[in-house]
């Protein structure tokens, strides 16, 4: 068969092959682009599949449930069908209208949070319709769906699958049918997949359980059966959408928001359509918007003070017919106001002329017209820059080294003055690209004629001088409509809004899970001695805010070998693949983790050690590193903030490992004492023919611990707390007497079963003491409980 590439030589210019090449080509729809790129939304294994469906459709339950404050109850269930796997997952969530269910489930990019700026599970409405298109082209069968939105209503109940040419839902059933759930949603799809992956299935949930404690998740398989119990009833924060943030934004967005906005001046556009931006902030932009649109024009410095200058005499002579006593006024108070100036600019001369003629008309009843205003103005103008050199020549020397030449300085400050003089605007009106190319110009010519070069560094202290001494001009900048229709002056907005310092976007479009649940999760899942949760404060990456969460769980029933444990999240979503791609791996790597108690090779790469590292990143755009969504890209930002967030928690290890060190050290000595104390008392005894010494309140000396003792006599029990330490101990102690001691001053007794607790909680300053009394027969029995102080620092004698 002859190629097309064979015959381009052929009939050149007649089109016959573009006509035919013309004739095979046709838009596709996303479905079909997803058919045969399925590996692109993680389907690229049936392992990996199964895992990901399961994924998508607890993702969907958990949103579903949480935007109707309903606490989630998650039901998970595979099934072997033979040639295929069987998914089927229920919620108890608000349920979804008859006519929403096939597009929710049958149509790609479909969905009600992709353009909401607020955190979310899931936002391009690909997830659970990908797993719907995955079951059809690999089973051939239909999803089932059912639905129910409230106790009164019928089940909804659907088979569908997708038309992959148009992206449109195929209903092969709809009906009603009786379900027992007051409300919710099920769907059962079938695919061709295998258990490989059932570790990272089990993973998932787990994951998903310790992320979401307020969640009820129960899942079943053919060889396991979990239940993930809720550990908290606190749903997360309700998220509120926001407007998109002007450091955020690109120019075809813009653009698009121009075109679309009510809005006419573009600071009212500023202030409609983006978050944090008020007034004064759309002013700032705006004024920005003038420097870049129109340039900024130079101040100059009017000469000294005195009754005859140069304004004088050139404003005198360029206004006629209006008698010399009005002249004289008009031309002496335009100079007096520009002499009262620091700095002048031309837009400024053309006030204080505008301002002098109106009291010139006023008090003499003459005409200051358009011309003469303008002739006056030029007058002024020219007298006023006749000798620009002298003033840039101090401006040029306030910010160049001291070892430069005054001949070289003066040079260049005289072709900086020459390239203001010789613009075609009169108005010495610049962009800040005019200012760099005047100062590079006059820098290679200084260097040409006096040998003496001005480097790169010199020249941005000249640029930024001059720049400084600029002034905004006070023209009306452009209009909606006219940005809208021309690309460079809406770059030239966007770049405004990117220089302006501008508020970071608010956070109530986010909700973390907090250091307390954090904590919480970890703790109902992972059976630790030590755990730790930090929450960072909000940042924002390309105008999105995020927070990033790190939680660490420490020793307990933990596996001491190999590497730790890490669980990564992106807005309460576990991430069970693609770790080493994963910028939150990358982050973990590179931090020296022996510093904080857990051994790492090398000092780098993945710590080792009975641990569980957890990520969280919570923003309105999470920057995975594919449509799958396995992996957080490395963005400097958020991985600057993981750090931090990791190291805040490794610190609280970091103390609590040292703490057991210095307690294990405690236990040995104490050990040692145990056995050495009671040999020297019994000996001592025998020499001196004394009873024998008190061991405990010996051994709470000697170890600086705090002794808790209870004697006994005559029916009156006295408890005291002796602090032997320089420290103060806030202690929690709790007397059970199978007698009622009656009122304890300084305690509080409760009845319980026909025992007494006796709850003391005393605070004992270094070297004090406290104690409490109650009396009781001679045959009552006590126990005690002492908390509030780890044990090696405690001595009971009770």
């Amino acid at each position: 068969m002859t190629s097309f590439q064979s015959r381009l030589g052929e009939g050149a210019g007649d089109g016959a092959v573009a006509e035919e090449l013309a004739q095979s080509q046709r838009s596709i729809s996303i479905a079909e682009f997803f058919e045969k790129n399925k590996q692109m939304l993680g389907f690229d294994s049936g392992a990996k599949a199964l895992v990901t469906a399961v994924k998508e459709a607890v993702d969907n339950a958990l949103d579903a449930t949480e935007e109707a404050g309903i606490l989630p109850d998650i039901y998970v269930e595979i099934q072997d069908a033979g040639d295929y796997y069987r998914l089927i997952v229920e919620d108890n969530g608000p349920g979804i209208t008859k006519e929403q269910i096939p597009k929710v489930f049958g149509k790609l990019l479909y969905g009600s949070r992709f353009h909401a700026r607020e955190q979310s599970r899931g936002q391009q409405g690909i997830g659970i319709s990908a797993a719907v298109l995955y079951s059809q082209l690999t089973s051939g069968k239909p999803a089932k769906i059912t639905s129910k939105t409230g106790s009164n209503n019928p089940a909804q109940y659907f088979e569908l699958t997708i038309d992959t040419d148009t992206n449109e839902p195929e209903v092969d059933h709809a009906g009603e049918r009786s379900w027992e759930r007051p409300h919710g949603t099920r769907i059962e799809l079938e695919m061709e997949a295998n258990m490989r992956a059932r570790q990272q299935l089990e993973a998932y949930m787990k994951y998903t359980a310790v992320v979401n404690p307020h969640a009820r998740l129960e899942y079943r398989e053919p060889k396991s059966h979990h239940k993930y119990e809720r550990a908290t009833d606190q749903l997360p924060a309700e998220t509120k959408e926001i407007r998109p943030h002007p450091h955020g934004v690109e120019l075809g967005t813009v653009l698009k928001m121009l075109s679309a906005t009510d809005s006419y001046s573009v600071s009212g556009f500023l202030q409609e359509e983006f978050t944090r931006v008020g007034a004064k902030t759309a002013a700032n932009v705006v004024d920005n918007l003038r420097d870049r649109h129109f340039g900024r024009e130079m101040t100059w410095r009017p000469p000294e003070k005195h009754e005859e200058t140069d304004i004088v005499a050139e404003v005198t002579a360029a206004t006629s017919n209006k008698g010399s006593s009005v002249t004289k006024q008009f031309a002496t108070g335009i100079a007096d106001a520009i002499e009262s100036t620091e700095r002048v600019a031309h837009s400024e001369v053309v006030a204080i002329v505008d301002e002098q003629a109106d009291a010139a008309e006023e008090s003499s009843g003459k005409s200051f017209g358009a011309t003469a205003r303008e002739n006056a103005v030029a007058a002024a103008w020219y007298a006023l820059t006749r000798e620009r050199t002298a003033d840039v020549y101090a401006i040029v020397d306030e910010v160049t080294t001291s070892r430069k030449d005054d001949a070289a300085v003066q040079g260049m400050a005289r072709r900086i003055a020459d390239k203001f003089e010789n613009q075609e605007d009169t108005r010495n009106r610049a962009t800040y690209d005019d200012v760099e190319a005047f100062v590079e110009r006059a820098a290679e010519m200084t260097e040409q004629a006096d040998d003496v070069t001005f480097g790169e560094t010199a020249q941005e202290n000249i640029v930024e001088a001059l720049w400084a001494m600029m002034v905004t001009v006070p023209d009306d900048p452009p209009k909606v409509k006219e940005t809208a229709n021309d690309r460079d002056i809406a770059a030239r907005l966007l770049e405004a809004m990117r220089e302006t310092d501008i508020l970071a976007p608010p956070t109530d479009c986010l909700a973390p899970i907090t250091e307390e649940l954090v904590s919480a999760g970890l703790k109902k899942e992972y059976d630790a001695d030590f755990y730790a949760a930090a929450t960072r404060d909000a940042e924002v990456h390309g105008g999105d805010p995020f927070i990033v969460e790190a939680g660490i769980a420490y020793g307990g029933d933990l596996a001491a070998e190999g590497n730790v444990e890490v669980l990564r999240f992106a807005n309460r979503v576990p991430l069970v693949y693609r770790l080493g791609a994963c910028s939150t791996t990358d982050v973990i790597k590179r931090i020296n983790w022996r510093n904080y108690g857990l051994d790492q090779t090398g000092g780098k790469g993945m710590p080792n050690g009975p641990a569980v590292l957890m990520i969280h990143v919570a923003s309105t755009n999470v920057p995975f590193t594919s449509e799958s969504k396995d992996a957080v890209a490395n963005v400097p930002e958020i991985e600057d903030e993981i750090e931090l967030a990791l190291r805040e928690a490794a610190r609280e290890l970091k103390s609590y490992l040292n703490k057991q060190r210095s307690l294990e050290k405690r236990r040995r000595k104490q050990n040692v004492l145990v056995d050495i104390l009671p040999e020297m008392a019994r000996k001592l005894s025998e020499v001196t023919g004394r009873e024998p010494l008190n061991i405990d309140d010996s051994l709470a000396r000697i170890m600086n611990n705090v002794l808790v003792e209870r004697s006994v006599e005559g029916g009156t029990v006295k408890l005291a707390v002796l602090n032997h330490g320089d420290t103060n101990a806030s202690l929690d102690i709790t007397e059970i007497v199978d007698e009622d001691p009656g009122d304890v001053e300084g305690a509080t007794v409760v009845e319980m079963d026909g025992e007494w607790f006796i709850k003391w909680k005393p605070d004992v300053p270094g070297g004090d003491e406290a104690a409490i009394e109650y009396s009781v027969t001679d045959e009552a029995s006590f126990d005690i409980s002492v908390e509030g102080l780890e044990s090696e620092k405690v001595t009971v004698n009770a």
